[in-house]
């Protein structure tokens, strides 16, 4: 589990317009989102991610900048990154499923061909949502089983100019004993 205020992990992957994505080397002025999505078979994933990449300008205005990225190889990636129009959102692959662990992330098998008629990975990750500082600590994140009930990036859009004009600080940094 990862914890708010403590330093997330390590994070460098390819991105499908080939470059790389390190997380190390990110400079927002506020975060970084990182969002991992379960993967081109998934018809979710593409609604969601279609709006962030309509409001990552808008994130990038705030001082967020943004990712999407799976375990998906290279070309269901660059397939998926059509399929959402990504111009403003960057999408990276590869990410191996101990890494997905890492980050805290749950794993799934697959069930053979979903609804869209596109064929799970034999494992892949579940979503989560993560804002990184810029020194590398968390500072919000979201981890699910199922790939319904995402948080809402209009209101995560909303609150970043309370966080910031409060300096609102992370939450849920405490791990000692609870009675």
């Amino acid at each position: 589990m990862l914890i708010p205020r403590q330093p997330v992990p390590s994070l460098s992957v390819p991105l499908v317009d080939g470059g790389t994505f390190d997380l190390a080397s990110e400079t927002p002025e506020f975060a970084t989102m990182v969002v991992f999505y379960r993967g081109l078979h998934c018809p979710i994933c593409a609604t969601y991610l279609k709006e962030l990449e309509a409001l990552t300008p808008q994130f990038n205005e705030k001082g967020v900048t943004t990712l999407a990225l799976s375990s998906d190889d290279a070309g269901r990636a660059a397939e998926f990154a059509t399929k959402i129009g990504a111009n403003n959102l960057r999408v990276g692959h590869s990410v191996s499923l101990p890494k997905a662990k890492e980050w805290g992330l749950y794993i799934s098998e697959g069930h053979g061909t979903t609804s869209i008629g596109i064929e799970e990975p034999a494992k892949f990750s579940e979503p989560g949502l993560f804002l990184i500082k810029p020194d590398g600590t968390l500072y919000f994140g979201n981890v699910q089983t199922m790939p319904f009930a995402r948080p809402d990036f209009n209101p995560l859009l909303g609150a970043l100019d309370f966080v910031k004009a409060k300096n609102y600080p992370a939450r849920g940094e405490y791990t000692g004993p609870v009675a």
